[in-house]
């Protein structure tokens, strides 16, 4: 879309713009100009109606050039060498380049880069590693990551930063953090500032500073644990997660848990069966007790106002 259209109604007009004139058509003015000679009060009433007019059709005008800058693209984003041979496309980045929507950079074996994530963040991509960028909006900033490494650092509101995987999203709470991609798309998200939610088709793990969480292709997010768990807690969790552990995976991961696994424990509870649930619940409040206004049959129905009040305590722990 040309930008004479928003201003002279010149050049190829967006489809966006051309509904919203449609769905603002409807208020139109269309009765003649008012005799504003008549009298000195009829010219008031007039003023202050021409006013009010005119500043409801500034505002209008102000959100939908505010609407279409938001879903405008920016373009690209920076790119530096950090090691080696970096490329975006076919090309290598000798000192600095630009990534533009829709473009792969791969480094090899021996190459890293960093990606400046317009004025929000960076990026730094490690060895054997591509990566696209796939939207970059002023509210939506958005990569894909293949295969390889990466960290992030994002010092934007939540949910501008977005990074999509072969089997989940990774969406910004504020924060810092590593992803890895595998040749199987496997994933493993780390976070070391902050939190990250994790999430693919209404399923998610919100992951916290300290934690960490595994995904899958074909079931996504699995449930999110702290790094300095047991090998015999993050093992069966695992089992549980993705290999249809069952009741012998859940004893253990109720065995090992730690005060600090609430926050496991909590997101195991919708994903148990129902006859599993009560031993999880059970587990979860002797590690954490229960906050003012959660009972256990709430928590057994999975009432979401009980889910949210425990979660919060949990967060403060």
């Amino acid at each position: 879309m040309s930008d004479d259209y928003l201003w002279d109604g010149s050049g190829e007009p967006d489809p966006e713009v051309e509904r919203l004139e449609r769905l603002l058509g409807r208020f139109k003015h269309d009765r003649p100009a008012p005799d504003l000679a008549a009298s000195v009060a009829p010219r008031a009433l007039h003023r202050r109606r021409y006013v009010w007019a005119a500043g409801i059709a500034a505002a209008l005008a102000v959100a939908a050039l505010g609407f279409l800058l938001l879903r405008r693209e920016t373009g690209s984003w920076e790119v530096a060498r950090l090691e080696g041979a970096p490329r975006v496309g076919s090309s290598a980045i000798a000192t600095t380049g630009r990534l533009g929507v829709g473009q792969w950079l791969e480094t090899d074996a021996v190459s890293r880069a960093r990606i400046n994530v317009g004025a929000i963040g960076e990026v730094q991509v490690e060895p054997n590693t591509q990566i696209r960028l796939v939207k970059a909006r002023l509210n939506e900033h958005r990569l894909s990551l293949k295969r390889g490494g990466m960290s992030a650092r994002i010092w934007a509101p939540p949910r501008l930063f977005f990074v999509d995987t072969p089997s989940a999203v990774a969406v910004d709470l504020g924060c810092a953090y590593t992803l890895d991609v595998d040749d199987t798309g496997t994933g493993r998200l780390k976070v070391t500032l902050g939190w990250v939610a994790f999430v693919n088709n209404g399923r998610e793990s919100v992951v916290p500073s300290g934690a960490e969480c595994i995904t899958r292709p074909g079931v996504g997010p699995g449930t999110p644990y702290y790094s300095d768990a047991s090998a015999a807690f993050r093992g069966a969790l695992e089992k549980l997660d993705f290999e249809r552990g069952g009741p012998p995976a859940l004893a253990i991961v109720l065995s090992e848990a730690r005060r600090r696994d609430g926050l496991t424990l909590w997101h195991l509870l919708p994903r148990t069966a129902e006859g599993e649930r009560a031993a999880v619940y059970d587990k979860l409040a002797s590690l954490v007790p229960p906050p003012p206004g959660v009972t256990r049959d709430g928590m057994l129905r999975l009432d979401q106002r009980m889910m949210d009040l425990y979660k919060d305590r949990i967060d403060v722990l």
